[in-house]
């Protein structure tokens, strides 16, 4: 018999005795509060109604609960709905939790109500069962509106590319055989002289810039199609809507900058003690301000450090170590165990735009002489590149987290020889050794001058 593993009382052993909770919909939303029986004592009595998500419904609730003593409200999160109900009772002073639909669902076979939604919710926040979800203050929320909304234009000039690459392809034009990516000057001067009437492959490849010159037959024989007047027509429309974009992509990433720099918890320090918006941006700062410290790190540019700051947040005492961080953006697989078997569970969504960001990171670094872009490719070549992917955005994220809960800490790369300076030298002669006397050989060993 092994020893009894002793486990402290959670939170959830803890019940609040007076609690509200709200299953919410597009327009209404059913509130359930319990608090204790006027006339039996140790019991707990339920009311259930309805009310409109209005902001002036909404304050009036706020009241309500809290001249009953709601010591906790509970909100599922349920598309951007919860919003109105959350910031509105928050300012009302209520301390309110958001917690996600997975963590919130009803027991199967049971009858399946708003208002059964409604008392379930209570019931498991009267008992504590619930971990509520980070919801980050204002100035993050403001930041992550502009973070996403660049994101979102980003994606859309990605489509615009590919709809101009897809349409020289009707058009017979191969150059995107040829040319790296539609992007570079060289090929978008190419479009642009088709656009303006020119069809003559030999001077059309003749705008080629500096390495793209040695493709110069390549390029004549891709060259070679049949794009008409129609085909410029659409073409200019897709570079017009790319290149207003493009201006809508700077003027965001602009501001978002703005709004990161005036956020105080992401200030530095400059050598004489002061602090502010500018201060921490030079090399000789004690502290550097956030986005700065986390652009050094290989793979993160100045706005994937903005964007993955209003994902996260500037306040680390929210996830008490790394790991947590790292589960809470869906890094890691679930833990599933079950007698002595133990399987490797699927990881969780997390924060979509966070991954994408950390993906994108991770991408980056892979291509540099670092010691993540090391560490990339010795988990590729054992694991295949998407897996090495995900452990390179992971050991980012671990990174991140260690960087923004200490403003002083600094990164420093270990280089991309770190690994090899750690073999066992011996060890690894000898497991060679070992295989090739088992193929029947003998080997002397003499060490190289």
């Amino acid at each position: 018999m092994s020893r009894p593993q002793v486990i402290d009382d959670e939170e959830h052993e803890r019940v609040h005795d007076r609690v509200a909770a709200i299953d919410v919909a597009k327009d209404t939303g059913m509130v359930c509060t319990r608090t204790p029986h006027p006339s039996r004592p140790g019991a707990q009595r339920a009311s259930v109604w309805t009310v409109r998500a209005r902001m002036n419904a909404i304050r009036v609730l706020g009241r309500q609960l809290r001249k009953d003593g709601i010591e906790i409200v509970t909100l599922e999160s349920t598309s951007d709905y919860w919003r109105i109900w959350f910031f509105v009772l928050e300012a009302c002073g209520l301390a309110v939790q958001l917690v996600t639909a997975a963590q919130a669902k009803n027991l199967p076979g049971r009858p399946k109500t708003d208002k059964l939604d409604a008392m379930w919710l209570a019931r498991l926040t009267e008992m504590g069962l619930l971990r509520a979800s980070f919801v980050p203050p204002k100035a993050i929320r403001d930041l992550r509106d502009y973070t996403r909304a660049r994101t979102r234009l980003i994606h859309e000039r990605s489509r615009c590319w590919q709809r101009l690459e897809k349409l020289l392809e009707g058009a017979l034009v191969k150059l995107s055989s040829v040319a790296s990516k539609l992007t570079t000057l060289s090929a978008q001067d190419m479009i642009k002289a088709m656009i303006a009437g020119q069809r003559d492959p030999e001077i059309l490849a003749g705008l080629a810039r500096r390495t793209m010159k040695a493709k110069h037959d390549a390029l004549v024989e891709a060259l070679d199609g049949m794009f008409d007047d129609h085909h410029g027509e659409l073409a200019a429309l897709l570079l017009d809507q790319i290149a207003a974009l493009d201006a809508k992509v700077a003027q965001l990433g602009a501001r978002a900058a703005e709004l990161a720099a005036a956020i105080p918890g992401g200030w530095g320090i400059d050598p004489d003690g002061t602090t502010g918006p500018g201060a921490g941006t030079g090399p000789d700062a004690p502290a550097l301000n956030a986005v700065a410290r986390l652009a050094e790190i290989p793979g993160l540019s100045p706005d994937l450090a903005r964007t993955i700051i209003a994902e996260t947040g500037l306040d680390m005492t929210r996830f008490p170590d790394a790991a947590h961080l790292v589960s809470w953006a869906g890094l890691c697989p679930s833990a599933r165990q079950s007698g002595p078997r133990t399987r490797s569970g699927r990881k969780g969504r997390g924060d979509t735009w966070l991954r994408g960001a950390l993906g994108q990171a991770a991408v980056n670094a892979s291509r540099t002489a670092t010691f993540l872009g090391e560490r990339y490719g010795r988990i590729a070549r054992r694991r295949g590149k998407a897996k090495a992917q995900v452990a390179i955005a992971r050991s980012i994220l671990v990174i991140i987290w260690h960087l923004l809960a200490n403003p002083e800490a600094r990164f420093t790369d270990l280089g991309p020889g770190y690994y090899q300076t750690r073999l066992d030298t011996d060890r690894k002669l000898r497991n060679h050794l070992r295989q090739i006397q088992a193929l029947g050989f003998t080997v002397t060993l003499t060490k190289a001058g």
